[in-house]
């Protein structure tokens, strides 16, 4: 499930591909003569805001472009939606347009016969505007199952004003470094790294970030493909974070603290300069503005990729990060696939952008990018010579589930790096 990966168009790439495309209509809705009457339901992870405007105002458009076609809309706070959505699909009961991360959770449902087949089916802007790199995020054995809608690589955000008052001139490069900064901040009386450990995933990240720069590429192939943990870097992963997290860096009650829910979740902290930066993928500029006092964007957020880890095995510049996209459910109508490539079209990923504050997946859309943070995930996106989707969706639900529970049960003291690796191995022998 790991694979390297074509880089994303350069902004360069992505001028001349817009006036190479010239001929595409950006609002086309790809039709709906087949979706007549088709009744639809959409499960999403936006819970407020804009993100839940944007869908609103999507599905109406299309409905308005689509007579017969109705949609209706379920928002899922997104730590319930991969548990809610398993036992709907299992159930036979299944939405017919859904959020999908890819990876071993993917490939369980494709195996399950679970997931329309979309090869074939995807047209128009969705397929001239969005790079192959993209699609191959939501495929299997060269089919394609998922309609990818931004791309989410992770880092380090950062609030540049508490780091200019704690005197942090430069973003750190290294793990000496950023323990440096947070002890910097620390003495300025800030908060250093907010971390939703009550979530467990977010904790988890620190582990799958020091895993990428333990491990070499070949390693951590492995271990998608065999479930093989075996080599020594994933302890030394674990005790790098173990080592890092007793320089005490995290929020004070970060055991206890959500990642994205109210002014007191970690992304809460960063977006009232409670805290001064989070480990996060690159939905969370998104999730920061929501939380902000008047709910737009934090107007100091900055970005630097993770640090390197001396000595690891893996290659310097590597990221990690998923791309997020849409599905169809085996039994969905043909107007669920309509919907789709609509969602691909650069007027809606535009909208996308705008409304979640992440990097959109189509070039042309892309164009519309001005954040400087956004703007250097981007080109660090594209001058990685390798990338990782997040550790747990690699290894799919139960495993996922495993590695992120023993993490937080390290951070807790009540478990060790040996831990970690014994507990995804067991749930592997299990799966």
């Amino acid at each position: 499930m790991i694979s390297r990966r074509l880089p994303l168009a350069s902004a360069a790439v992505l001028a001349v591909g817009a006036l190479a495309l010239s001929g595409c209509t950006a609002g086309d809705t790809g039709g709906g003569s087949d979706g007549d009457g088709a009744a639809m339901t959409l499960w999403h992870n936006s819970t407020t805001g804009p993100g839940v405007e944007f869908w609103e105002a999507t599905v109406a458009d299309f409905e308005e472009a689509n007579p017969g076609v109705t949609i209706e809309i379920q928002s899922i706070q997104n730590e319930d939606l991969d548990g809610k959505l398993q036992t709907a699909l299992n159930s036979g009961d299944a939405p017919d347009i859904f959020l999908q991360r890819g990876g071993g959770k993917m490939a369980a449902m494709v195996k399950a016969g679970q997931l329309k087949d979309l090869t074939e089916a995807i047209s128009g802007p969705a397929a001239e505007e969005i790079p192959d790199a993209a699609y191959s995020a939501n495929s299997l054995d060269d089919k394609i199952y998922a309609m990818p809608v931004a791309v989410l690589p992770g880092g380090l955000f950062y609030s540049q004003d508490l780091f200019d008052q704690a005197g942090i001139t430069e973003n750190p490069t290294t793990i000496d470094e950023l323990t440096a900064a947070t002890e910097a901040l620390r003495t300025a009386g800030i908060e250093p790294v907010a971390l939703g450990a009550k979530d467990a995933w977010p904790a988890a990240h620190w582990y799958y970030w020091f895993a990428l720069r333990e491990c070499s590429p070949e390693t951590l192939a492995q271990a998608a493909d065999e479930m093989n943990f075996d080599d020594d870097c994933w302890i030394r992963a674990g005790e790098d974070l173990q080592d890092f997290a007793a320089t005490e860096p995290f929020n004070s009650g970060f055991l206890t603290t959500t990642a994205q829910q109210g002014a007191a979740s970690s992304a809460g902290l960063i977006a009232n300069h409670q805290a001064a930066m989070e480990l996060m993928g690159a939905w969370n500029p998104g999730v920061i503005g929501s939380l902000t006092p008047d709910q737009k964007p934090l107007p100091d957020l900055s970005w630097f990729p993770f640090p390197e880890v001396e000595g690891g095995e893996g290659e310097p510049g590597s990221m990690m990060g998923g791309v997020d996209g849409y599905s169809c459910s085996v039994d969905a109508p043909d107007a669920c696939v309509d919907f789709l490539n609509y969602l691909g079209t650069s007027e809606v990923q535009t909208a996308y952008y705008k409304a979640f504050n992440a990097p959109p997946v189509n070039t042309v859309a892309q164009e519309a990018v001005t954040e400087p943070y956004l703007q250097t995930i981007l080109e660090a996106y594209n001058a990685a010579p390798y990338a990782s989707q997040w550790l747990d969706t690699v290894y799919g639900q139960n495993v996922g589930n495993a590695l992120n529970v023993a993490v937080v049960t390290m951070l807790a003291g009540q478990g060790s790096p040996e831990d970690i690796v014994q507990a995804v191995k067991d749930a592997a022998a299990k799966a």
